[in-house]
């Protein structure tokens, strides 16, 4: 298992104000709105959920008792909740939500390792609509997934994955070759970008295709590979290259040993 930890910012110019706010907002939103996790009203309530989605109509359901045949035991699905916002919202609400701390962390160490070079090279305004909308369209990616392979479209998805997935696209297209330090097993390596960011995205797309054949295991992958896609397609439409070095920034490379 490959899990990138960090890359190279030598040659960032840009503090990523923006991306830090993305991600406090993030743990903002998890530990005071969504109770850790636990405060189902509000996450059943700004969700995204498909069915409202494709219907423009805010749907309300009731909890459930299911059986799960495998363990015997039996636990309480929520029901969805009134949305006191226009449901189409509901696709960018949903990017600051999460439904675990495992969830949220692994997002958030994603969008902190790759976001600031982004940030760096598109400027600040320019990479939080590249975000937002990278967001918006794996979400609608998720939605009409949803529709195509027949799965429940009440279902609410949430997590900042699908926005995050257009920053890993956007990346590899602009730093391919870019230095990733990544943990494999006990060892710390480092790649090139294309080959960690590769192998990620030839896994959404092998899942994918495991939950067109049934085997889901709850994970919006059509998010994830919608959102890639996006960033990969339109980074270059937000992109105004190599922002300017600083004198600061100069005079510090001047300084550096030559070897």
């Amino acid at each position: 298992m490959l899990f990138p930890i960090s890359d190279d910012n030598s040659d960032r110019r840009v503090t990523p104000y923006v991306n830090w706010a993305i991600i406090i907002a993030n743990i903002l939103v998890f530990v005071f709105l969504q109770g850790l996790g636990e405060n189902t009203s509000f996450t059943y309530a700004f969700s995204t959920v498909p069915a409202e989605i494709l219907t423009n109509t805010d749907i309300i359901t009731k909890s459930k008792i299911v059986r799960d045949l495998a363990s015997g035991q039996s636990f309480e699905i929520p029901g969805l909740q009134m949305t006191p916002i226009p449901v189409y919202f509901t696709m960018l609400t949903s990017m600051f939500m999460h439904g675990s701390i495992a969830h949220i962390a692994g997002n958030m160490l994603y969008l902190y390792i790759f976001g600031d070079n982004l940030e760096n090279r598109l400027g600040h305004i320019r990479y939080l609509v590249f975000y937002l909308f990278c967001g918006v369209i794996a979400s609608l990616s998720h939605v009409w997934f949803t529709g195509f392979i027949g799965a429940d479209p009440l279902v609410p998805s949430m997590g900042a994955s699908g926005a995050i997935s257009g920053i890993l696209g956007g990346y590899l297209l602009l730093y391919p070759t870019r230095r990733v330090n990544a943990l494999v097993g006990w060892f710390i390596i480092a790649i090139p970008s294309w080959v960690a960011l590769g192998m990620w995205i030839i896994l959404q797309v092998v899942s994918g295709f495991g939950a067109i054949s049934g085997e889901s295991d709850g994970v919006a992958y059509a998010a994830h590979i919608g959102g890639f896609a996006a960033g990969f397609l339109l980074i270059k439409l937000f992109d105004k290259g190599e922002p300017v070095p600083s004198i600061q920034h100069k005079q510090w490379i001047s300084r550096k040993p030559r070897r």
